[in-house]
């Protein structure tokens, strides 16, 4: 789809991502429909629970190296990303939060460098919805082929970020709720909270002992002792403050259960 004129109903557009949610084209739809409103040249949506955590839920568009961005982002950047604070500043008195205009000064060096000069990106747009516990964090970028926004487009994104930061939460919370149970207690251990306190290894053991693996079986999965596993499911109870099995389900299973309200 190509961008419309200035008179183009912006908050009409987004019409095709309702029908969309919770479908595995939602991601193309998305785009599309960003590409209508703003030509805007790649969307990637975070997560925050706590802000010692993030998760990236979807990257769409032109930007190749955007899974890995969205990985990095995760990982370790979103520390670094001035737009957070503003996130957690504002989330007792805002659901729904239009960030700042993008300046490339805002950004530390590291941090300018991986995702916007090797990138490609010179400008940005985001919005963030809060969702109960749950922060949805959507971006919008442009790259160096496209050029910086013009003001009508900042002006339709403007338009459009309350109704696309909704359905955007929703449809990664319509996913969250179809995915099998082995792939639900993946993004336990990935999307902040209780469990986001284990290391790896422990996550590993943890998320084994919910698929049902017995102690023999998680160590021949992993390639480890007997005696590695039971180190490290104590360390973990020790971590969550749980002394059985039947105490981390219970955590698990009230994770899965909390509702997320989006009206």
């Amino acid at each position: 789809m190509e961008a419309q004129g200035p008179g183009i109903d912006a908050a009409g557009a987004v019409g095709a991502m309702v029908l969309a949610i919770g479908q595995p084209e939602f991601p193309q739809v998305l785009i599309e429909t960003l590409r209508t409103v703003a030509d805007v040249g790649h969307c990637m949506v975070f997560t925050f629970e706590n802000q010692r955590s993030a998760r990236c839920l979807l990257s769409t568009g032109n930007i190749a190296i955007g899974p890995d961005l969205g990985a990095a982002y995760s990982e370790h950047f979103h520390t670094a990303d001035p737009n957070r604070d503003t996130i957690f500043r504002r989330r007792a008195d805002a659901r729904y939060i239009l960030l700042p205009n993008f300046a490339r000064r805002m950004y530390p060096k590291g941090y300018r460098k991986l995702f916007f000069e090797d990138s490609e990106i010179v400008d940005k747009a985001a919005t963030a919805i809060w969702v109960g516990e749950h922060c949805t964090y959507v971006n919008f970028y442009r790259t160096a082929v496209q050029g910086g926004f013009a003001p009508h487009e900042r002006q339709r994104i403007a338009a459009v970020a309350p109704i696309v930061g909704t359905i955007v939460a929703r449809h990664c919370q319509d996913r969250a709720a179809a995915m099998d149970p082995a792939d639900k207690f993946a993004s336990l251990f990935a999307a902040g909270g209780p469990l986001s306190v284990l290391t790896a290894r422990e996550k590993d053991v943890c998320r084994r002992i919910l698929e049902g693996f017995t102690s023999e079986a998680i160590a021949g999965d992993l390639g480890i002792a007997l005696n590695s596993v039971f180190t490290y499911r104590k360390r973990a109870y020790e971590r969550l403050g749980i002394a059985s099995q039947n105490e981390l389900f219970a955590i698990a299973l009230r994770l899965m259960a909390t509702p997320r309200p989006l009206n």
